[in-house]
């Protein structure tokens, strides 16, 4: 089994889907709680439509048959079936706290050589301190470094913070198994999942999102919120 497998085996399936979300940045799934997920919408858009082939009837799949969905090729199915997972997760708050994923990287990163797959609106705060700052993007900004640079960079990196959005995109057991072993590897953003069962598989903290409120959180979604903008949440950090 792999990552998702295991993490999917924990769930307790016996909940009732209260309401989906499919936003233009961001997709919610509120069943026990309420499950973020980043959408990716300029990669979902190369795909061939329909993008959600049952887009109407989502609210009426039982929960075993949405998280499914996380493993499906269509960006936006993968987005419904991640948010999906983390609405079904029972976080132990106890092992969280309230740290935002730029300060644990920050905490690491003085002097090291880091790599970050994923634009993240810190990374300014990283390139200042960090002795080299590899950020490695699908959809690339001046001075990224695109995807097929994974396998070369990540392994010379000290620290590695990988977006949660790897679970969507189905790249994220292939980015760990780059990570030198001794590497500090955190996995970040609202679509990562708040459970011990990723420190089974190299990582080392995750900084997910708690949602407090999930009619705000939704309502957000809906109107096209973008990550700071969702209100009702909160941040959480979960370290081995």
């Amino acid at each position: 089994m792999g990552l998702l497998e295991d993490l999917i085996a924990t769930l307790d399936l016996d909940a009732t889907i209260q309401d989906i979300r499919l936003g233009m940045f961001h997709t919610g799934v509120w069943s026990r709680s309420c499950g973020l997920a980043a959408t990716l919408p300029r990669d979902a858009l190369r795909q061939q439509p329909p993008l959600v082939r049952d887009a109407g009837n989502l609210r009426l799949k039982p929960p075993a048959e949405l998280v499914q969905m996380a493993f499906a090729d269509s960006i936006l199915e993968a987005a419904v079936g991640m948010a999906a997972v983390n609405s079904l997760l029972e976080v132990d708050e106890k092992t969280c706290h309230e740290l935002n994923a730029r300060d644990w990287i920050a905490a690491k990163a003085e002097g090291k050589r880091i790599a970050v797959v994923g634009h993240f609106p810190f990374l300014p705060v990283l390139q200042k301190i960090a002795r080299i700052l590899w950020i490695i993007e699908k959809n690339p900004e001046p001075g990224d470094y695109g995807e097929m640079e994974a396998e070369r960079l990540i392994p010379q990196a000290e620290v590695v913070a990988i977006t949660g959005s790897a679970f969507t995109n189905h790249t994220i057991e292939h980015l760990l198994a780059c990570c030198d072993p001794r590497a500090d590897v955190i996995v970040l953003g609202d679509t990562a999942p708040l459970s011990p069962v990723l420190f089974d598989y190299g990582i080392h903290a995750v900084a997910g999102t708690r949602v407090a409120d999930p009619q705000t959180a939704l309502r957000c979604v809906s109107e096209g919120a973008n990550f700071r903008q969702i209100k009702g949440t909160r941040r959480l950090t979960m370290t081995r």
